[in-house]
């Protein structure tokens, strides 16, 4: 290698090393000012909120008043069942004397459906029962033949306002088909 080789060599590696120190200062000064920038605070006022204003006609309530309202409260919650423990029907078509009842106390709507114990399947529905209104007497969705059937009445409790659903509760009872 002759001496303009080698200098011409160090100064493309002088040129590198130059561009690579300015490439870094570069990327170093665009670092610190997004450093500086991003943690620069600006002054903030908290408001903390509106005060309370004054009282004008509230008044406490009595004793009295408070628990009425935790009555009707605990009322509106509460579900009365009545449902006859055995239905019987003289055959597989025949309307048979099951009784459903939602007494007006319930406050909400309901619909019974009953299932046998046995395979689950469906055998009665009876659609809406307003409180106050019963059922005394109905025939089976489905036909069955001659023989005792256990099976469970559900009780599906609905809000009157929104026709939702609220819960259910469950009762047994034994259907008795005499022919």
């Amino acid at each position: 290698m002759d001496k303009t080789t080698q200098t011409n060599e160090e100064k493309k590696k002088k040129k590198r090393l130059l561009i690579l120190l300015l490439l870094f200062l570069i990327a170093a000064s665009a670092g610190g000012l997004y450093y500086y920038f991003s943690t620069k605070t600006e002054p903030v006022q908290v408001i903390s909120g509106d005060y309370l204003p004054e009282a004008k006609g509230a008044k406490k309530m009595s004793d009295k008043e408070v628990k009425e309202a935790e009555q009707k409260a605990v009322d509106e919650s509460k579900f009365n069942m009545v449902i006859k423990s055995e239905a019987v029907f003289e055959n597989g078509d025949s309307e048979g004397n099951l009784y459903i009842q939602n007494p007006i106390e319930n406050g909400y709507p309901i619909n019974v459906i009953i299932r046998l114990d046995s395979n689950n399947e469906q055998v009665y529905s009876s659609g809406a029962i307003q409180p106050g209104y019963e059922i005394n007497g109905a025939k089976l969705d489905k036909k069955l033949t001659q023989g005792e059937y256990p099976a469970t009445a559900t009780f599906d409790i609905y809000d009157s306002k929104t026709n939702q659903k609220r819960g259910q509760v469950q009762a047994g009872i034994t259907i008795r088909v005499n022919n």
